[in-house]
């Protein structure tokens, strides 16, 4: 009877001990080699990822302020959080200055004149639309003003098409008339409109703190308020700064300035526009 033995070997411990480390230097290697590319494209991701909110919040921005009243561009009120305030337009046209039908009449109290060329989408009720008759004035106040010192009125007409507008009963001022016989007509449902920065500044993980804001439908404040209240939406957070200018506000052409500056992870971003602002009434 024969018996057959088997042999049996395996790794011993020392042998085991020596792949674990040579797998480790192996691996440590390799991972100072991939360090460098794995960084820069975290690196390359996050600066792409601040460039898209900052160019998508100023976009947003640009073609917001481009549809301003003329002259109702303002920024002298926004105390430490960088800011601009404007009234959106959402059509416009020419009033009748001589008769026959009906003119509009400045320096005594009117409430009505007829449209020169195509008809007008009103709203009213609650979200009434509003008009500016002869935005003029440098200093940005008369097209928020109601009163007889100032050329905001509201529509009190009927909604629909129309080419005779109804309005608040009250005498415009003189300056306020002009050759062009221009008027705005101003979104009810948005009104004064604000955008703002806010809470600028760098957290302890590198971060920035800020948000850019977006205000509307807080009615008309004559003289400026920052943070004005009403409705709210963040369109960018993340800022770490911001800087918000107007220039040449006695020019035809006023120049609004933005730079938006984004941290995170201790890496930022600057974008910077320039948003020409059409004064001209």
């Amino acid at each position: 009877m024969h018996i057959l033995h088997i042999r049996q070997s395996g790794f011993t411990l020392v042998e085991m001990i020596m792949v674990i480390v040579i797998t480790g230097i192996i691996g440590g290697m390799v991972a100072v080699f991939l360090k460098a590319p794995i960084q820069q494209y975290m690196d390359v991701s996050r600066r792409a990822e601040l460039t898209d909110i900052a160019d998508l919040a100023i976009r947003r921005m640009a073609r917001d302020v481009r549809t301003a009243v003329p002259n109702s561009v303002r920024v002298a009120n926004c105390g430490a959080s960088p800011c601009v305030e404007y009234l959106p337009t959402k059509d416009g046209g020419r009033y009748r200055a001589e008769p026959p039908g009906n003119v509009l009449d400045f320096g005594v109290a009117d409430g009505v004149f007829d449209i020169v060329g195509t008809a007008i989408n009103f709203v009213a009720g609650a979200t009434r639309d509003y008009i500016v008759v002869g935005s003029t004035q440098s200093d940005g106040n008369p097209p928020y003003d109601t009163t007889p010192a100032g050329i905001l009125r509201a529509y009190t007409g009927v909604a629909g098409l129309q080419t005779t507008v109804n309005f608040t009963n009250t005498a415009l001022p003189i300056w306020a008339e002009l050759s062009s016989q221009r008027f705005d007509v101003v979104d009810g449902a948005q009104r004064a409109v604000t955008y703002a920065c806010e809470n600028l500044g760098v957290n302890a993980n590198g971060n920035g703190t800020g948000q850019l804001m977006r205000y509307w439908n807080y009615g008309f404040n004559v003289a400026q308020v920052n943070p004005p209240g009403g409705q709210s939406a963040i369109l960018a957070g993340k800022l770490s700064d911001c800087t918000i200018a107007y220039d040449l506000p006695n020019q035809r052409f006023g120049l609004l300035t933005v730079r938006l500056t984004l941290t995170s992870g201790g890496e930022s971003v600057s974008l910077y526009n320039e948003i020409h602002v059409n004064n001209a009434p």
